[in-house]
């Protein structure tokens, strides 16, 4: 269950806020990534394989200049733009993340905030579509400058809580998403099969596999069951 202690040690984390990304992470929304991400790699002449390994986590713009690193980027713009309105309407098969519900609950009193590589309307439709609130404090695409594996998202979202990174504790699925956050400075909850490859500081498999405890002082710990 965990990357950093032997199987017999239970492993904790605290913090003072948390910082949480969206796919693979709160929602599984695997099945709709899938049909437009392999659909676009048939268009574009592509492995559709070769492409799902580095679509998650990213901007879809990043993910195509990083599969056509020739390609110009105003059509990987444009092709960002479609994207998303394919992604936005198709939620079919988008639901939480095991856990996902009692999380959030969990969380009410602690600061957090959602940094995710989709836009606000996608975001809005996925957590909808999976039956999850969007957190107050959300840093979505339309708030940065650079994608993940860039860490702008996540710093941004230690500043608008007030935190400084160090404080901070990254929910994270994929491997843009696990090294944003440790470029920020902040540890890592990986949640996910996909995430375990890249040594977070603590890995879980799904949601109802952490316990978070509020504590006196103010922190919260993020415990693996």
């Amino acid at each position: 269950m965990t990357a950093a202690a032997g199987p017999a040690t239970p492993l904790a984390l605290t913090a003072r806020a948390v910082l949480l990304d969206m796919d693979g992470t709160l929602v599984d929304s695997d099945a709709p990534v899938e049909r437009i991400w392999r659909a676009w790699a048939v268009e574009n002449g592509l492995d559709p394989d070769a492409v799902m390994k580095v679509a998650h986590g990213r901007q879809g713009h990043a993910t195509m200049a990083a599969l056509l690193p020739d390609r110009p980027m105003e059509r990987n713009l444009a092709d960002n733009r479609a994207m998303l309105a394919r992604e936005t309407a198709d939620t079919d098969g988008v639901v939480p993340v095991p856990g996902a519900p009692a999380f959030l609950a969990a969380l009410a009193g602690v600061p957090h905030a959602l940094v995710t590589s989709a836009d606000l309307a996608l975001a809005t439709a996925r957590m909808g579509a999976a039956g999850l609130a969007l957190p107050e404090v959300r840093v979505t695409a339309e708030s940065v400058g650079a994608s993940k594996p860039d860490p702008e998202g996540f710093l941004k979202g230690a500043a608008d809580l007030g935190f400084a990174p160090a404080d901070c504790v990254a929910f994270e699925d994929s491997e843009a998403g696990i090294a944003a956050a440790r470029a920020a400075g902040m540890r890592v909850v990986g949640v996910g099969p996909r995430a375990a490859a890249f040594a977070p500081d603590l890995h879980v498999g799904d949601l109802t596999r952490l316990t978070v405890t509020p504590r006196p002082d103010g922190t919260v710990e993020l415990r693996a069951a």
